[in-house]
């Protein structure tokens, strides 16, 4: 597996998003806790997850311990990063809701360093603005968990450039992440992949395939893709990843799983090379 660097930590290059395990839909818990196995052995070292992956209302943070109980369970998960997220949530009737406060950010804090069971997060970013609060208040909050040693490394998520910009200099330039929508379907974050290759933040995918009701028709859907993939003998999922590794060194993919053989599929992607002429044509299909 090829790697990649959050701020001062190296990771894999492919990284595993936790959320179809917690929300509807979901597998059972000893097939999500083989999925994450599956991820480790493969040599992910990068989980994504949020206090927001849940189904029901009374179930907040599912994802978190559901990840917590699965590194505790392998030899392995002590030398994963996992990044998990707060302000967005989910009251348990598959709406979403903000809550960017100060005061909310740093609660949602605590109540995920229980949950992960660690004394400091390893990456926390601030999930998605909340017009109702300014920008700056939000992202203060996450450099006061920062200087308090509660977290060890800062990003946000859902953000556009001038948000970049702004949260990087309020962290006093200590911002390490981005985390983004960006597929072959949704490619509106390309300003904010070029932003954070100049910067050298690293960008982070979420959704790279599609989405979960997506994700399975991405050949289908996207003829080039499928075409590129049948030449090298791989998945359609596997030549997505492996086209995003190639467009930028800050790329690290976060692709959703709830099978191991997915992710088996999706780490992969760090062993194809695509040619120039491959990323050209993708680059514009």
């Amino acid at each position: 597996m090829h790697t990649r660097r959050i701020g001062d930590v190296e990771v894999s290059a492919i990284g595993l998003g936790g959320m179809p395990m917690s929300i509807e839909g979901r597998p059972d818990e000893a097939r999500s806790i083989a999925t994450i196995h599956a991820a480790l052995d493969a040599g992910v070292t990068l989980i994504d997850t949020a206090d927001a992956y849940h189904r029901d209302a009374d179930e907040v943070g599912h994802n978190e311990s559901l990840i917590a109980k699965a590194l505790a369970s392998h030899d392995l998960g002590r030398d994963v990063l996992v990044a998990t997220k707060g302000g967005h949530l989910r009251p348990g009737d598959g709406s979403w809701t903000l809550d960017g406060s100060p005061r909310h950010l740093k609660q949602a804090c605590e109540a995920s360093l229980s949950r992960l069971g660690v004394e400091a997060i390893g990456l926390y970013q601030f999930h998605r603005p909340d017009p109702r609060v300014p920008y700056a208040d939000s992202v203060g909050a996450v450099r006061e968990l920062l200087d308090e040693g509660k977290i060890r490394l800062a990003g946000i998520s859902n953000a556009n450039p001038d948000q970049i910009r702004l949260a990087n200099e309020i962290l006093g330039g200590r911002l390490v992440s981005v985390q983004n929508q960006f597929s072959p379907a949704f490619r509106s974050s390309e300003p904010e992949l070029r932003l954070c290759d100049e910067l050298g933040i690293a960008f982070l995918p979420w959704s790279p395939l599609g989405g979960i009701s997506r994700a399975g028709e991405l050949g289908s859907a996207h003829a080039p893709f499928a075409r590129i993939a049948q030449a090298h003998g791989v998945s359609p999922q596997r030549a997505t990843l492996a086209w995003m590794l190639a467009k930028s060194p800050v790329v690290v993919p976060i692709p959703g799983a709830s099978r191991p053989e997915t992710i088996r599929d999706s780490a992969a992607a760090t062993e194809l090379v695509l040619g120039a002429d491959e990323i050209a044509e993708l680059d514009g299909a």
